[in-house]
């Protein structure tokens, strides 16, 4: 029975990702009242490469062919008792499949009794790695709705949303970008069945707001976890010594006042006491957490920030939770500095002088990524991986448009 409620779980979760599979795009229910439905020329909705059309946030509805009703969104709560195989909630075998939803602010999965966990099978009483991908990427395509509903720019690429199998995995890909003032070069949100959920954005350059980057990796038994706010100015991070203090002119001449500006502008608008406080009390979350930083690249170095985390711990469901509960604070605050107005750059040399610094962090962004995941997956499916959470390079400027 709990096998067959996971099949249904899983059959619940897929048209609540916003993924494109084949082509053709399933939709996703959203915390947001309003409806939105993506539009391209003449004001008229164009069809995928399957010969769908895009239909974000649908209402529920019941259709005389049962295959194209929508149901409506069950509850967490709810959703946890059908995983749980609890009798509180009815699951008839011909029923449609639910779409399963997560509140972003508060709705988190709940660590389950030592009874629960005595009545799941084996594999899954850890947390389990579908478990713990399967809530986490609920909880990521809920976060990429809450922004696509707030930023009314923000749409699919079609063309560089795809599916794919890479190390025996259903890997999803959804690309979006916001070519109009609201100016996010690159959204992408990557699920790895069993093994990966994360959500990668970066900016352009007409707002000096961090690029936002969140991962968490299943490995065996444990969960790696990585966040980082990156700063949009150099501010030679990788040259931090040991006792927190950096190279001075004596070593690096003018460039040290640069460096420094950048550094403490980084520090006075995001990482600052409550940015701190903050990251202190997440890491108070995790239990049985360590430091985990393997085969950290030159690329990497060149683009972590000064808040950067990576830590691993015990594949938990409490773990999961505390993750689920990490990334989504990440995300609200990567929203509101985007909404507030206060990070836009002036006009002219300064959005030049940004975009030139974009361009080649995404270029490192791309090859860090390229050297992790190819000691992975391999060279052929870490490239594949790597270039599908990183974009096309030109995405760097206001969406590109590309």
């Amino acid at each position: 029975m709990i096998r067959l409620i996971a099949v249904a779980i899983c059959l619940a979760a897929a048209p609540a990702l916003a993924f494109s599979f084949g082509g053709a795009k399933w939709s996703s229910a959203s915390t947001a009242t309003a409806t939105t439905t993506t539009t391209l020329n003449n004001n008229e909705e164009q069809p995928g490469a399957g010969g769908m059309f895009d239909t974000r946030n649908p209402d529920s509805y019941e259709d005389e062919d049962a295959r194209k009703s929508i149901s409506a969104a069950p509850s967490f709560e709810e959703y946890l008792k059908m995983r749980e195989g609890s009798t509180d909630v009815a699951v008839e075998a011909n029923a449609p499949a639910p779409v399963a939803t997560v509140t972003v602010t508060s709705s988190t999965p709940v660590p389950p009794t030592p009874v629960q966990q005595q009545q799941r099978p084996a594999d899954a009483a850890g947390g389990g790695g579908n478990d713990a991908i399967a809530f986490l990427e609920l909880s990521q395509a809920t976060i990429i709705d809450k922004i696509a509903s707030e930023i009314s720019d923000l749409v699919p690429k079609p063309d560089f949303t795809w599916t794919a199998n890479i190390d025996g995995c259903s890997t999803k890909v959804d690309a979006r970008d916001a070519i109009g003032n609201a100016n996010v070069a690159w959204l992408c949100g990557v699920s790895m069945d069993t093994k990966m959920s994360s959500l990668t954005i970066f900016n352009g350059p007409l707002t000096d707001v961090p690029h936002l980057t969140s991962k968490c990796i299943v490995s065996g038994d444990q969960l790696q976890f990585k966040l980082d706010f990156r700063p949009r100015c150099y501010g030679a991070y990788e040259m931090q010594r040991e006792d927190g203090t950096y190279p001075g002119p004596d070593e690096l001449g003018r460039k040290s006042f640069e460096y420094s500006g950048a550094r403490k502008e980084f520090e006075s608008k995001f990482g600052n006491e409550e940015m701190k406080e903050w990251l202190s009390s997440m890491m108070d979350s995790f239990q049985g957490f360590e430091e985990y930083d393997p085969d950290k690249s030159e690329f990497d170095e060149l683009i972590r920030g000064p808040l950067f985390t990576s830590v691993t711990m015990p594949n938990t469901e409490a773990n999961v939770a505390a993750i689920i509960v990490a990334r989504e604070k990440a995300a609200n605050f990567w929203l509101a500095w985007m909404k507030d107005g206060q990070h836009e750059h002036r006009p002219g040399a300064p959005v030049n002088t940004q975009y030139v610094y974009d361009s080649k962090f995404k270029l490192n962004a791309y090859s860090a990524l390229l050297d992790e995941y190819s000691k992975i997956y391999g060279s052929d499916e870490g490239k594949k991986l790597a270039v599908g959470e990183s974009g096309p390079l030109d995405e760097a400027y206001i969406g590109g448009g590309s």
